[in-house]
C-alpha cells in the first residue's frame, strides 16, 4: 500500500464540514458512490459482528416523507445520497454463529476452531439486556459513519450527519419494525452548494494541546 500524504490528508480533514446546503444537481458519481459504500462494509467493529445494516434511501417520495421527520433539514432531499446506519435491535448466539461461519468460510479454518472465540463474544453478550445490546450497536454504527465521512472528504464528497431525526418514524417509513434492525443515524452524502455559508465558516476546534495528553 502506498500511504497519502499527510498534507493531502490533513487538507481533506479540514476541507471537510458538516454541510448544511447541497446542490441538488450535482450527483456523486457510481463509482465513488460505489467506493464509499465499500468502505461502509469494510468499517471496523467489536469482535467483527457487523451489527448493522447500510439503507441508501434512494426514492425522492420517501425521502420527501423523511424530511419532516429530520427537523425537517433540507440536506434529506437536497443531497445527492442519503445513508441511514440501521443496527439490530438485539444480539443473540444465532447471530454470533452466522458471523462465525462467514468467517470460517472466507479464513477456511473449521467452526471447531473458534470455539473459544464463540465463548468470548456469547458470553459478551450475555451480560447485557437488549437495551444495553442496542447500545452497543449503536456505538459500533458511529464507527461506521466515521469512516464513511473521512472516506467521502477524501475524494472531495461532501457529507452531513443527522442525529437530528425520528428514529421510531424513520424505522417505520423504512419498512425496519419486522426486520430486526432499528435506526440509529444519517448522512447526507453530495457536493456543498455555492450558497452554503457554512462552507467558508474556519473550522473551530480546540488546540491539540487541551484534548491530546501522554502519560
Amino acid at each position: 500500500m502506498n500511504p497519502i500524504a499527510i498534507t493531502d490528508l490533513m487538507a481533506a480533514l479540514n476541507w471537510r464540514y458538516a454541510t448544511k446546503s447541497f446542490d441538488a444537481g450535482k450527483k456523486i458519481p457510481q463509482d465513488v458512490m460505489d467506493a464509499l459504500l465499500d468502505a461502509l462494509v469494510l468499517a471496523p467493529s467489536s469482535f467483527g459482528l457487523q451489527p448493522w445494516k447500510f439503507i441508501v434511501v434512494a426514492d425522492p417520495a420517501l425521502r420527501a416523507k423523511l424530511q419532516p421527520d429530520s427537523w425537517d433539514q433540507p440536506q434529506v432531499t437536497q443531497a445527492s445520497h442519503l445513508v441511514v446506519l440501521a443496527v439490530r435491535a438485539t444480539l443473540t448466539a444465532a447471530q454470533v454463529d452466522e458471523w462465525l461461519a462467514r468467517l470460517a468460510e472466507v479464513r477456511g479454518v473449521t467452526l471447531e476452531s473458534l470455539a473459544d472465540y464463540r465463548g468470548r463474544m456469547t458470553r459478551f453478550l450475555d451480560g447485557m439486556d437488549d437495551a444495553q445490546k442496542f447500545a452497543w450497536a449503536s456505538r459500533q454504527a458511529y464507527i461506521a459513519l466515521g469512516q464513511l465521512m473521512t472516506c467521502a472528504a477524501l475524494l472531495g464528497v461532501d457529507s452531513c450527519p443527522m442525529e437530528g431525526l425520528s428514529p421510531q418514524a424513520y424505522d417505520e417509513a423504512l419498512a425496519l419494525p419486522d426486520s430486526g434492525y432499528r435506526t440509529v443515524v444519517a448522512c447526507a452524502l453530495g457536493y456543498r452548494s455555492a450558497e452554503d455559508k457554512y462552507a467558508l465558516v474556519p473550522k473551530t476546534r480546540y488546540e491539540r494541546a487541551r484534548v491530546v495528553e501522554f502519560r
